[in-house]
């Protein structure tokens, strides 16, 4: 993606899958992207990332085992997250070194449970999603992985069909079910997730599908209200795999956020040159003289 934002520190898209996903995930965006700077690392525990049994149980042990991959994005970055992954996204964007390199962030239906603990009847949300936590979580300890791996695709079907996995595929899930307790404890110890919403600054593209679970829905309807000028897209028909099921839609959003990010972060760095460049001279011009200007280019990916 060299050029995208037409600077010599061109930024890069990273992209973070849900929990029993991997990278592998994102590759119809990558397809729509192209380029070199995008990256869809799997996060511990999962695909080429599944070795061993040291897994971190907080969002800040999960971005240092990212690191580097984060590293490689050497300019400012495009981030987005899915399920567990926006849940690493968020933290990522809000409160981790690589904050301020962050140009834009989508959040697809990100677990973010904390932030239901405010109200009544939001907490009920909150509990229901502590008892499927513990549920998965003490089948795992027991031995019951299959018993596990049903719990819990069973709960993020929502109130959609359930997925029909193949062989393969629920082979795997099963082989890398041992990490989901971790992720459980990662995104219930997560404290202070309205303050840091309130707090983020960065261009936000929020997403949720109208058959997944309500506790993922009301996370992104609140954070909605809580992050300046963020923009919301739901899709009634689609479930909590959105990004896969409905990449059709998702992707393209995607696409445009990125792009409107870019073209805003072009106007601040065209404001500050002009500011630098200007001088006595300069501030003294009639109306209408003219100035040079910064020309605006979409990337190829949009073509």
């Amino acid at each position: 993606m060299t050029g995208l934002d037409g600077t010599l520190a061109a930024a890069s898209v990273v992209a973070l899958h849900c929990s029993l996903g991997s990278g592998r995930q994102w590759t119809k965006l990558a397809a729509g992207l192209g380029g070199d700077r995008f990256m869809a690392p799997d996060i511990s525990g999962y695909g080429v990332a599944a070795c061993g049994r040291d897994w971190p149980r907080t969002l800040d042990g999960e971005i240092a085992r990212l690191e580097p991959w984060l590293a490689k994005a050497d300019g400012p970055i495009h981030l987005i997250g899915h399920s567990y992954g926006g849940a690493i996204a968020f933290r990522l964007a809000t409160a981790s070194p690589y904050a301020q390199h962050v140009r834009s962030l989508t959040l697809i239906e990100p677990v973010l449970p904390t932030l239901l603990r405010d109200t009544p009847a939001d907490a009920r949300l909150y509990d229901r999603f502590a008892r499927i936590a513990q549920v998965v979580s003490k089948d795992i300890v027991d031995g019951a992985v299959l018993e596990a791996v049903e719990a819990f695709t069973a709960f993020w079907a929502g109130s959609g069909p359930r997925e029909q996995f193949s062989p393969s595929g629920r082979l795997r899930m099963i082989e890398q079910a041992d990490k989901l307790p971790c992720d459980f404890n990662a995104a219930l110890d997560l404290a202070g997730v309205a303050e840091a919403a309130r707090a983020l600054k960065v261009p936000t593209l929020l997403m949720s599908g109208g058959l997944s679970p309500y506790v993922t829905q009301r996370i992104v309807a609140k954070l909605a209200a809580l992050i300046d000028d963020a923009e919301l897209r739901h899709l009634p028909a689609a479930g909590h795999m959105l990004p896969v099921t409905h990449a059709d839609r998702v992707n393209p959003e995607i696409l445009r956020h990125i792009w409107r990010a870019q073209k805003l972060a072009n106007l601040e760095l065209a404001k500050l040159e002009l500011t630098a460049a200007a001088g006595p001279a300069d501030a003294a011009q009639p109306a209408g003289s003219a100035r040079r200007h910064l020309v605006f280019r979409r990337p190829s990916f949009w073509k």
